[in-house]
């Protein structure tokens, strides 16, 4: 058995108090679980603390030289907390990103938090949801960056930004499906023509569910593990894909050859939140997280809106 904390306090409050029905009401316990405690104390100790008279409690010499460690241990403890509250002690930070979302928001997130002067270490992993659900939950990770969620009572997700998908051609797949008049729909598009991502993906999922689509209804299965994979093939006339706000800008840069449309509105989209686990502390680094992700996204979906613009914005 070892010493807790609680013992200690209802230690110091027995002897400031010398009485223990007095010393419960300070310590806002019971007098027979505060006895308790103090009799355990001795026990593990293994001397006697307090004489016990019938109006009275005096601490034995024993006792004296127990109070002022505990005095001392008690002030360490309240201090540590303070400077947790505070400072959120600086420890690293163990975050997960799915892959559609890190290579696009991560760098602006990193430049935020520097500028920032938040010298915290962020250590990031990529990957798939469940891989990052599963990992989060065992605890290996402190928060994730997830599209679309789910609804857990064992997490807490706090919505980032909403992120709208484009449809991603070469000029001529997309000249095919009518004029910028026309209205565009993802349940209008063929399924042989729809490249997606490798199963596993959330954006493939949500490719598939916003067109009413079984992913065997497609004709290739290329196995792609990312958006810059596809933006190259529907770039060189392969196929369509979608493509999310955040990504635009990049992947155009790096597929020239791309041609974009926007979907009718209602657009199809996606939402882009950051996890935790419900029973972990939140405090200053998650609200600092969440700041500047939002920051960092808000950036690409501007950009992307100067690259192809929205008819109507909500």
């Amino acid at each position: 058995m070892k010493i807790t904390l609680k013992q200690l306090v209802y230690f110091c409050a027995l002897a400031e108090a010398r009485n223990f029905g007095r010393a419960a009401e300070i310590a806002n316990v019971t007098q027979p679980a505060l006895s308790m405690q103090i009799k355990e104390l001795e026990a593990i100790l293994g001397v006697k603390l307090v004489e016990r008279l019938p109006r009275d409690v005096r601490l034995t010499p024993a006792g004296r030289a127990v109070l002022g460690r505990a005095e001392r241990v008690i002030s360490e403890a309240m201090e540590l907390e303070s400077t947790a509250r505070r400072e959120d002690l600086g420890a690293a930070l163990n975050v997960g990103m799915i892959p559609t979302v890190a290579p696009y928001l991560l760098a602006g997130t990193l430049s935020r938090l520097r500028a920032a002067d938040i010298t915290r270490d962020l250590r990031l992993r990529e990957a798939q949801t469940a891989d990052l659900l599963a990992s989060l939950r065992e605890g290996r990770l402190d928060a994730v960056v997830l599209a679309d969620p789910p609804d857990s009572p064992d997490l807490t997700a706090v919505t980032l930004f909403s992120d709208r998908f484009v449809l991603a051609g070469s000029a001529a797949r997309l000249s095919s499906l009518g004029t910028e008049s026309e209205a565009l729909r993802p349940m209008a598009l063929r399924p042989e023509h729809l490249l997606l991502l490798d199963e596993g993906h959330c954006l493939a999922d949500q490719a598939l569910e916003f067109c009413r689509l079984d992913r065997r209804q497609t004709r290739l299965d290329l196995g792609a593990s990312s958006l810059a994979t596809l933006c190259g093939l529907v770039g060189q006339g392969f196929g369509l894909t979608f493509l999310p706000e955040i990504a635009l800008a990049s992947e155009m840069a790096a597929s020239p050859g791309i041609t974009l449309r926007r979907f009718d509105d209602p657009e199809p989209a996606r939402q882009i939140a950051l996890v935790r686990r419900a029973g972990s502390a939140g405090g200053p680094w998650f609200d600092d997280l969440h700041d500047h992700i939002c920051a960092a996204g808000a950036d690409l979906i501007a950009r992307a809106r100067q690259i192809v613009p929205v008819a109507f914005t909500p």
